[in-house]
């Protein structure tokens, strides 16, 4: 299969528990974070600030999907994600499981809040 080269095109090629998940995580992210567009940036979708900054990554995996955000966001978070895997910056979200989509609707304000106010950046 070709590496995709659209967003459209990433998610068009995904099935199952993966594409489910990563569906349920795009439309949090499009409700989450109004006024934002989404790229490929390292071949993964990135919603991007209407300024050009990246906030956050979603990544289809083998076995999970990584909804990436800066450390400074994850460590805000960090207790919160007990049960979960995480590294530098991302949660892995295991496919068949449920989303916590309240918890990643609070990390994505915080995420905004993060780069509109205090300037934060992508890593």
């Amino acid at each position: 299969m070709a590496k995709p080269t659209t967003i459209d095109e990433y998610y068009s090629g995904l099935i199952g528990s993966t594409a489910e998940l990563l569906n349920e995580l795009r439309a949090l992210s499009r409700h989450a974070a109004p006024g934002t567009s989404e790229a490929l940036k390292w071949g993964h979708p990135a919603t991007i600030h209407a300024d050009g900054v990246i906030l956050f990554v979603i990544s289809a995996h083998k076995n999970h999907a990584n909804f990436s955000f800066t450390p400074s966001t994850l460590e805000a978070f960090a207790e919160r994600w007990a049960g979960y895997t995480t590294g530098k910056g991302r949660i892995a979200l295991p496919y068949g499981k449920p989303v916590p989509s309240e918890l990643l609707e609070e990390m994505i304000a915080y995420r905004i809040r993060e780069y509109e106010q205090d300037g934060v950046k992508w890593m």
